[in-house]
């Protein structure tokens, strides 16, 4: 019995691990985008990666992600000034 306890409570914790998963990292994010445009063949330009980041805030599942990707929209419009 008191094994199956132990299952049980390290099963939660499995699972209490994947469903507190964090978003990855801005630098990730870009990352992923930037090696798909570069494999589809199209030019890396700012409108190709607004695209793509326009696409994925469409797709969001939930806030959270969304504020992700229009964090990430807002740098491409933020990115010249600070230059």
């Amino acid at each position: 019995m008191r094994q199956d306890k132990n299952l049980l409570s390290t099963s939660d914790a499995i699972a209490r691990y994947f469903n507190e998963a964090t978003l990855p990292s801005q630098q990730e994010t870009l990352g992923h985008i930037v090696v798909e445009i570069l494999r589809s063949g199209r030019t890396l330009s700012r409108k190709t990666l607004c695209t793509k980041l326009i696409c994925r805030l469409e797709q969001a599942n939930d806030t959270e992600e969304a504020l992700h990707y229009q964090q990430l929209i807002g740098l491409m419009f933020t990115a010249n000034r600070e230059s």
